[in-house]
């Protein structure tokens, strides 16, 4: 709970700074803000380890195949690079191409997905009574 506030403090920080020092010197306001943005994903980092941990543990519990959870977690990684490529397309002014580049993720995680739900189907087809 302590690094929320860590989290919220450097991005709260980052924006007062960037905002004082952008009329005079936007070149150093961009240095700023890359730095704040570096910091808080450093910290944000320390818990990306624990949560593939986690995940790796209930995978190999359950006795669901790895390439599933590959899958998985290659999903989760375009989910994530898509919505921050497209909040910096907003943030620079071309929130239609955000909007795109928001749904060209979505339809390739909705490709990717396939196999996850073809499973899914197959467990249940398994479980039905015939």
């Amino acid at each position: 709970m302590d690094v929320i506030f860590k989290i919220l403090a450097i991005a709260f920080l980052t924006v007062i700074a960037t905002v004082i020092v952008k009329p005079v010197r936007s070149d150093f306001a961009l240095v700023i803000a890359l730095t704040g943005g570096i910091l808080v994903l450093m910290l944000v980092l320390g818990y990306v380890g624990q949560v593939f941990s986690v995940i790796s543990d209930i995978v190999s519990l359950s006795g669901v195949s790895s390439s599933l959870y590959t899958l998985l977690l290659k999903i989760v990684g375009v989910g994530y690079l898509v919505e921050f490529t497209a909040g910096i397309c907003s943030d620079t002014g071309n929130s239609s191409l955000g909007d795109k580049v928001l749904l060209g993720g979505k339809v390739i995680i909705l490709v990717m997905a396939l196999p996850i739900v073809t499973n899914i189907l197959q467990i249940i087809m398994e479980l039905l009574p015939t």
